[in-house]
C-alpha cells in the first residue's frame, strides 16, 4: 500500500517536538538494514528517482539531531526488484515466500509483495562502479546487485555534479556551517497539508524554512506561498529543482533562510 504520508507527519513530529521538550536528541534515518530502500519506499524510483531521493535527504539533513547516511543511500540505490525467489537470501523473505503461496497467493502476487518489503533490500552490494558485480569484488557476491547499478554508482555520480551523491555533499556542508541546523529550535509549519512535510528553524534572529513535497504530482502551500517567503525577505539556499514555480513540483525540496 502507498505510504500514509500524513501519518508520517505525525510521527516526525511527535518525536521532533518531544525529543526537544524534553532536551533530547533524535537519531535521524530512513534506511537500515532490515528496512526496504527509501527511495522505492517513500519516492518514485522510476520516474522522478533524483528528485525523491534528494528530497528525502533534506527532509531529515535539516532535523534536529544526528543524521544517519546508509550505505548506498548518498547514491539513492533502489530496491534489488528481483525476479525470482531464488535470488534472494534473507531467511524472513524466503519463509514469507512459503507462507504468502499457502495462504493462496500467486507466485508473482507473492514475489511482488517479498520485492517490495524484503530485508535483502537494503543488503545488495555497495555499487561503486558499472563493473561486473558493481566493482564489488571480482567474484560473485551473496546478493547480485539491482539492474540499474550501471547509472547509481559511485563512478558515475562523482563526476556529475548534479547527482544524488553530491548532494549529499551539499547537505554535510550546510549543515556544518549552518548552526541553526545542529542548534535551532524547530517549529512544523503546514500541518494540515496532505501532500507537504514542512518545518521551521529558528536561532536567535536567524530562520530556516525546508518544504517538501511527498507526492509525484505539483503540490500547493496551504499556510503560505513560496513568492510571500521571498517577501518575507527569506532566499532559496538548496533545492532539486532550478528556480521556483508557484506550487512544489513532484518530490520537491526548498530550503528557504532569512
Amino acid at each position: 500500500m502507498p505510504a500514509d504520508i500524513p501519518a508520517l507527519k505525525k510521527l516526525f513530529e511527535t518525536w521532533q517536538i518531544g525529543m526537544a521538550a524534553a532536551d533530547g536528541w533524535n537519531a535521524l534515518f530512513w534506511c537500515n538494514h532490515d528496512q526496504p530502500r527509501a527511495v522505492s519506499r517513500f519516492g518514485d524510483d522510476e520516474n522522478y528517482h533524483d528528485e525523491s531521493a534528494k528530497m528525502l535527504a533534506a527532509a531529515i539533513h535539516s532535523m534536529r539531531g544526528t543524521p544517519y547516511i546508509y550505505q548506498g543511500e548518498e547514491l539513492g540505490m533502489t530496491n534489488a526488484k528481483y525476479i525470482s525467489i531464488e535470488q534472494y537470501r534473507d531467511v524472513e523473505s524466503l519463509n514469507y515466500y512459503k507462507i504468502l503461496l499457502e495462504q493462496g497467493k500467486s507466485k508473482s502476487e507473492a514475489l511482488k509483495i517479498i520485492g517490495e518489503r524484503s530485508r535483502d533490500n537494503s543488503r545488495t552490494p555497495m555499487q561503486w562502479s558499472s563493473e561486473k558485480f558493481a566493482g564489488f569484488s571480482s567474484v560473485e557476491p551473496w546478493l547480485s546487485s539491482p539492474d540499474n547499478f550501471t547509472r547509481f554508482n559511485v563512478e558515475a555520480q562523482e563526476r556529475d555534479p548534479n547527482s544524488v551523491l553530491n548532494f549529499y555533499r551539499q547537505l554535510v556542508r550546510l549543515r556544518k556551517s549552518k548552526k541553526i541546523i545542529s542548534d535551532g529550535a524547530i517549529e512544523f509549519i503546514e500541518r494540515e497539508n496532505p501532500n507537504v512535510l514542512a518545518y521551521r528553524r529558528t536561532l536567535d534572529n536567524n530562520s530556516l524554512i525546508v518544504l517538501c513535497n511527498f507526492r509525484n504530482v505539483d503540490s500547493s502551500l496551504d499556510e503560505k506561498t513560496l513568492a510571500d517567503y521571498f517577501a518575507q525577505g527569506y532566499k532559496k539556499i538548496l533545492g532539486n529543482y532550478d528556480g521556483f514555480l508557484k506550487l512544489l513540483r513532484p518530490f520537491e525540496v526548498v530550503v528557504l533562510e532569512k
